[in-house]
């Protein structure tokens, strides 16, 4: 794929994600796509599968609330891409959170691995535990 198609193609996720719309996103994941959460977050884990982004995105949002996200820049070299993005959450008290996701795409020119990479994972926290406390 060129440096232009992958970047489409990241651009095109986001758009497709932010209104919901995982049926059109899940056509650029691999089958054997695998996204990881960093220990420590409230989302940790490994999430494994076509599936795995909408999972993902459902128990980030059911944990956390989310006013907006912002795909702040792309940077696209060999099989990767790397774009900064900015969550912003309802509460105005919670600092947004940046982070860059790494996407690797494989020989189809698939999705096949996703690594968000937080610098200060604090405002994360702070988010889902807000949304813990008014719902506990």
């Amino acid at each position: 794929m060129t440096p232009e198609q992958i970047a489409k193609l990241v651009d095109d996720m986001y758009a497709m994600t932010s209104v919901g719309d995982f049926d059109g996103a899940e056509a650029y994941l691999a089958d054997d796509l695998i996204i990881t959460e960093a220990n420590g977050l409230p989302m940790e884990g490994v999430y494994r599968g076509k599936g795995a982004l909408r999972a993902l995105y459902g128990k980030v949002m059911g944990m956390m609330d989310v006013a907006g996200l912002e795909r702040v820049a792309l940077t696209v070299g060999g099989d990767y891409a790397i774009c900064v993005v900015r969550f912003q959450f309802v509460d105005p008290t919670i600092e947004g959170a940046e982070l860059c996701e790494l996407f690797r795409f494989n020989a189809e020119g698939k999705v096949a691995e996703i690594k968000p990479y937080y610098f200060d994972p604090a405002p994360m926290i702070a988010a889902a535990k807000a949304k813990a406390a008014t719902t506990a």
